[in-house]
């Protein structure tokens, strides 16, 4: 028998050496495999917090079309009257500030299901959160959010107006402001212009405009009633609420002017 050809005689000592080898290979091997799943767990993980991450970055982040915190208010002309160049004919007297702080629309106008429902709905989409927050600081909240309508709260202490299901019915309601004329007032301010900017403007020309009847109505009564435009509550407190929700309100020109129609 040829020497390669010869059986290898491995010693007792050597073959349990070998057996102790391979045993630790495959504890090392096991323990390899066993670790793969835990980085794929960890990678997972990894992605979810990720896409967590950027979830609530959608959910915080303001839409592009969010009206600004803070406006600039506009500059007044002599008369006292809010000028916004690009609209010059609408110059109203009062900021939507000035005028929750008086006291309009009961106190309700902020408040989704505030005062008598319309006829689209127990709730109207309206969120004084949508505007500065300057408005409303320091102001209690019976001042805009009230659920009911209450009469003492406007400043004159009368109920004026129609409610929300007679401008509906009277299709003066536009969705995209379902609170009517105060609605848009309040984003015009803010800055926001869409194709619905000159009818509204137009209605309030029509009422407190120069030429608008309520204007003249009691600028009239003022002058037949011998009362300075500060005093036109004594003649009509109902006119002089309803001017101050167009967010205007008649002056001693308008009565001057009266007079000398009268003569």
């Amino acid at each position: 028998m040829p020497p390669s050809a010869a059986r290898r005689v491995v010693p007792p000592a050597v073959r349990a050496l070998g057996k102790v080898v391979g045993k630790k290979r495959s504890a090392v091997g096991a323990a390899a495999a066993a670790s793969e799943p835990s980085k794929a767990t960890a990678g997972a993980s990894k992605k979810l917090k990720s896409a967590a991450a950027e979830s609530d970055a959608a959910v915080t982040k303001k839409p592009s079309t969010s009206l600004p915190e803070e406006p600039k208010t506009p500059k007044r002309d002599s008369a006292g009257r809010l000028v916004f160049p690009d609209n010059p004919i609408f110059r109203p007297r009062f900021t939507p500030r000035q005028m929750i702080e008086a006291g309009v629309f009961g106190g309700c106008y902020f408040n989704p299901r505030g005062g008598k429902k319309g006829i689209l709905g127990s709730s109207v989409d309206i969120d004084h959160r949508e505007f500065p927050a300057s408005w409303f600081v320091g102001l209690p909240e019976r001042l805009y959010v009230s659920r009911r309508y209450n009469i003492p709260t406007n400043k004159y202490g009368v109920k004026a107006g129609q409610d929300q299901a007679f401008w509906e019915e009277k299709g003066w309601i536009d969705k995209r402001d379902p609170r009517g004329w105060f609605h848009w007032y309040c984003r015009f301010f803010c800055g926001r212009r869409i194709d619905d900017d000159e009818r509204q403007i137009s209605r309030w020309s029509g009422v407190a405009g120069a030429k608008g009847r309520w204007r003249r109505a009691l600028a009239n009564k003022c002058a037949s009633g011998g009362v300075p435009a500060s005093r036109s509550r004594e003649v009509s407190p109902v006119i002089t609420q309803t001017m101050l929700h167009w967010a205007d309100a008649v002056t001693d020109r308008d009565v001057d002017e009266a007079l000398r129609r009268m003569k």
